[in-house]
Order: structure tokens, then sequence, then C-alpha cells
């Protein structure tokens, strides 16, 4: 539609003829939109061109944006929202190994997880491992425990079984045990445990005792991808995330992620155009002892801000030096730090702050924390702390109110994830329902005016799944359903999802195109299968993205818009576990044999009462990994 407006002028303005690079490139009408932004919180249509949003209004008001090539999709009265941003993902690692995972993410029984896994034994080949990778807890299962050793040899006789559980054990079948190299003479690793039986031969069993060093190098053993399967598992992997509305990850880096080698298929996607997940990336120094010839190099090669909207350079962590790491192990006491490890972790922090690079730390334990703040705050009296940099803590459990108030004063932000939805009974297991009601105190950083973002630590600990996060900061409870939190530390809805979508985009600095929908901000939104603002609590985690819109593109349809977005190429390998299961197992198929997982568990229940095995009382969460 070409031609002079017939709009009446505004404060002496005369609208400007419309062209046809005017219209919208893809309109979403018929919403309900929250647009995250308290000036105009709600609109009814947004109209995106350029791969930013150009309009919001009613559905008329933006009629004349559309032309002949404007795609236009009706959202059927659904709810959209700003695309969700998780502050704390592990996503180019977790990219790298998708495809090889047999993901337990969602489901519900452990009789369901077990036929899986028994399933994906007859396909995989000789010489592939079976892998279980995070994203599940025993408390999730109708049947209220893990699978043991015994079992999994039963499912796989023959295959290698590899299961890891959060960052506590891993379980390994018989096939397993001898594909990783392990016998009687093989010695425990520093700050783990190679479980053994009486003939001291290692029973399948792996404990962080507290380091989970001892799983991850483990899992190192198994074979890894060729460099095309580890771009299609990325791919598939960024598709993943977007089928729940994550349109953007803050990447935390992580053991075995090596700067650039494993940054290599990230950047080849990007340079290519075919990333659908907005990255910020951190650097993490792998081998202890050399933490700081790693950053002294990166800052002489490399500075924050390189790259562009789709992936770009953060800063550096989330260790920044080994010694300074206290490991998450809430089946474990905390973890004593060794003394005077502040020598080496001060120098670190003082090299990237004179270079200008900001920096995220993990940190569970305020005790932990205290000691950083300390060395923050001796840089501080000499004036160079901040300095303008960003830098936040992650994940801070058990931060204290005089913690906050050092963070503040220092100009720093938190990021928190929902470990607690996975761990929290364990936590609360050791340390009791009044350390668990605080644990972390979201609320209170809040009422600080700390930035503050969340995310899920995903895949080795908890799932990738958002909405599961955000049932947890709005309800307080673990996917078992334990409340943790009372009305106090809880959020409400809006203001948990401005958590993951402000609070994300904060973190990197780019608060002003990204976390809400106005006009000039990134074309990133979902449109969602439930409104999450008004369903009932309960139904919080089983949310998905039914439309998934990044820079303009529809880079994930399903429901009426199948067919939409953009062709991603076939699994690969053909055996993989998602080829054939796909990845978060949720819907109707679950929610079918989570009752007859119920029965029979009770009904085992009530044969083992009767045989005096088990006293008459109701059951509870046991782990049995909390027993070593």
């Amino acid at each position: 539609m070409t031609g002079p407006s017939t709009s009446m002028p505004v404060a002496g303005l005369v609208p400007a003829p419309r062209r046809e690079q005017a219209h919208a490139d893809l309109l979403v009408r018929n919403a309900k939109v929250f647009t995250g932004d308290a000036s105009r919180p709600e609109a009814r249509a947004v109209a995106l061109r350029d791969g930013r949003v150009a309009a919001l209004g009613d559905d008329h008001d933006l009629a004349h944006l559309v032309g002949p090539g404007t795609r236009v999709v009706d959202a059927l009265g659904r709810r959209v929202i700003p695309g969700l941003n998780d502050s704390h993902l592990h996503v180019i690692r977790g990219g790298l190994n998708y495809v090889l995972e047999l993901r337990w993410d969602g489901v519900r029984s452990l009789r369901q997880a077990l036929a899986m896994l028994r399933e994906q034994a007859g396909r995989t080949p000789k010489g592939q491992w079976i892998r279980v990778v995070g994203g599940w807890t025993a408390e999730q299962f109708a049947e209220r425990r893990m699978p043991t050793v015994a079992e999994l040899n039963a499912a796989a006789p023959d295959t290698p079984v590899f299961v890891l559980h959060l960052y506590q054990s891993a379980l390994m079948n018989r096939a397993a045990v001898k594909a990783a190299g392990f016998t009687r003479e093989t010695p425990d690793p520093r700050g783990g445990q190679i479980v053994r039986g009486r003939d001291g031969e290692p029973n399948g069993v792996l404990l962080a005792a507290p380091s989970a060093l001892v799983l991850y190098s483990t899992l190192a053993k198994a074979p890894a991808l060729d460099e095309a399967d580890k771009r299609t598992s990325t791919r598939h992997f960024l598709r993943e995330l977007n089928r729940f509305g994550l349109t953007s990850a803050v990447d935390a880096a992580g053991g075995f992620q090596n700067f650039p080698d494993n940054y290599a298929t990230v950047t080849d996607l990007a340079g290519s155009g075919e990333l659908t997940l907005r990255i910020a990336y951190h650097l993490f120094p792998q081998t202890a002892g050399q933490e700081l010839a790693d950053l002294k190099r990166w800052t002489e090669t490399v500075k924050p801000g390189d790259g562009d909207e789709w992936l770009r350079l953060n800063g550096a962590g989330e260790n920044l030096t080994w010694a300074a790491a206290d490991f998450e192990n809430f089946s474990e006491p905390r973890p004593e730090l060794a003394a005077g490890y502040e020598t080496e972790f001060e120098s670190a922090v003082r090299l990237l702050l004179e270079n200008g690079w900001g920096f995220r730390l993990h940190a569970t334990y305020d005790e932990t924390i205290r000691r950083d703040l300390a060395v923050f705050e001796k840089l501080a009296a000499e004036g160079l702390f901040p300095g303008g940099n960003r830098w936040l803590f992650d994940h801070a459990e058990t931060v204290s109110a005089g913690s906050l108030d050092r963070i503040a004063a220092l100009g720093g932000a938190v990021s928190v994830q929902n470990r607690m939805s996975f761990q929290g009974a364990a936590f609360l297991d050791r340390y009791g329902a009044e350390a668990a009601a605080h644990t972390p105190p979201v609320r209170a950083m809040l009422d600080r005016g700390l930035t503050v973002a969340a995310g899920t630590d995903a895949t080795r600990v908890s799932s990738y799944n958002p909405w599961v996060a955000l049932h947890w900061l709005v309800t307080g409870r673990t996917v078992g359903g334990t409340a943790l939190h009372p009305a106090g530390n809880l959020l409400d809805r809006e203001t948990a999802l401005g958590l993951y979508t402000r609070g994300g985009a904060q973190l990197t600095g780019e608060q002003d195109v990204k976390g809400t929908l106005g006009e000039g901000s990134y074309g990133d939104l979902a449109i969602l299968s439930d409104d999450y603002l008004t369903v009932p609590e309960d139904v919080i985690p089983d949310i998905e993205s039914v439309l998934t819109v990044v820079g303009g593109r529809i880079v994930y349809a399903t429901a009426e818009y199948e067919g939409l977005d953009e062709a991603v190429p076939p699994v690969s390998p053909e055996w993989s576990p998602v080829a054939h299961f796909g990845g978060y197992q949720s819907g109707a198929r679950q929610a079918s044999l989570v009752a007859e997982a119920v029965a029979e568990s009770e009904q085992h229940r009530r044969w083992r009462v009767a045989r005096g095995s088990l006293p008459d009382t109701q059951p509870s969460f046991v782990d049995p990994c909390f027993e070593h």
C-alpha cells in the first residue's frame, strides 16, 4: 500500500507517505501481549520489522502495517510474552552432547525411565554409551526412588550405561564400569569416591564427596560426536530450548569446555546465521594451576562485547580459580575451602578489572561469599572495583543479609537457579526447614534493589525447562511437591517472569533492547500454550511455547502453527535417543503412565509390609545416595 497518508496531522506534523518497506515482516494479532514494560504493560498485537519490534497496539491500530510480504499470525487469544532468557545455562556444552543423551527430564515414573533405557539399549551400537545426564531427581518419580545398579544391568546388560544424578552421584552398569576402566586398583580421585563392594571391586556407584570432578571425568570417557554431528546436535538443542519460549541464554561455561575449541560449533552456526538462540558466553579456566595464564592470554586476544547480537563474549567465569569454588552437593557437608585461596583469587580479579573485563562467580555458600567479598572490598579501597565492569554471584543459596548489603554496596548482581527444585529434599534433610525457607533469599535480594536474574544451571543439574524454574520461584516447591519457601520468600508471577526476561538482559548490558516488548527492542517473543499469568500454579511447569520468534524469525512452531518454523536437519546419528524420545518428556503420554506406576509402587509397599520387611507407614522420599 502506497500513497499519501489520510490520517490527521499530529502536533503539526504530517506522516510521511507509507512505502513498501514500512510494512511489517511479521504481525502477531488477536493476542494477550504482556510487554514487561511498565509504561505500556499490555497490547493486543505486535508488529516486527527487520528483526525488531516496529509497533504495538490493538489489531486495528496495526492493520495498516500489513502488506503483501507480511506474515500474519493469529494468536487465537493466547498469551504472548517477551522471549525468555536463561541467565545461567550451559548451552554450549549441552549442545555438543544433546543428541547423545537419554533425557529423563519430566519423566514421572521410574518404571517409564527404565523402559526408555531398555529400549535405547536395543538400538545403541557397540562402543557407544547410554547417557542420562542431569535434569531429573528421584523425587519426581511416582516410586520416589532412584534406579538401582541391578536395574541398570537388567535393562542394558551389554551396553555401557552412565546415569548422572545431579552433582551428587552417578550410577553405572557393569558394562560402563568396564568401559571406564575402573578396577579394584583404581584409586579414588580427590574429592570423590568410587564405591566398592565387599570384594573391593567397583560396584557402579560414584559419589561426589563433595567434588563433582569424578562425575565429570568419568562422563568424559564416553565417545564424543564428530564435528558434523556436533553441529546438528547443537541446532536440535537450541530448537528444544525454543520449544519452551527461550530466545536468549547467558552461557556459564563450565568444566570440559575449552576456549576456543569447544566454542567452534556455535561460532560456525553464528557465522552462517543458523543460531536460533542469542548467546552471551563466558570463559572459564579449565586447569588448576594455570588459571592466571589462561585469563592473561584471553585478555590479550579478546574482549567483552566481541561478537554481535547473536553471539557475544560477556566476560569471565563462572570459576576464576578452582580453589575458590565451593561444590553444591547438598547431600554432603559444606566443603571447607583451602586457607589462603584469596591470594591467587585476588590476582585473577585484579587482572580482569585492569583489562575491563566483568565476571560471574560460582558461590553456593555464604562462607565463600564473605571471603570473596573481602577481596572485592580490598580492591574497591584501591579504586579498582568494580571500575564500571559488570559482575555477579551465581547461585548464592545461603547468602546472608549482611552479604547482600555488601554486594549491593559494590554494585553487584545475583543470578539464581532452581537447583532447589531438584536438591531441595537433600538440603531440607541436612539443614532443616528454617534454613530451607530462605534458600536462596530471592525476595530479600529484590528488596535491596539488586539486579536479580533467573536460570536453571542446566543441563547436568536442573532441567533446562524454564517453566519448572518459574514454578519454583512462584510456589517455593520442589519438582516432587515439597514446600520449601513461606509466602515471604515467594514472587508474584510478573516479578518472576521479569527475572527470566529483563534480569538476564541486565547481566549482559542489553536491557535497552532485550527483555521487554517495546518499539525498537529485539523481535523476540513466545506465544504460550497456557496463560502463565492466570493458570493454576500446578500447570505452570507444563507450559510450552506454541510459536517462538527470535529476531523476527519463527524458530519454533507447533499446534496450529506447525510447519511455519525453519527446517532443521534430521537428528544424527540415527540411533540417537533424541531421535526416538525427543527431549523433555511432557504431555498426555507421561500423565497416562503415572497412575499405573503409583499403583504398582503402592502394591509393592504393601507386599513388603505384609512380610515384615517394612514398617506400616506411608512412604517418604529416600535417595539411596544420601545414605553413603
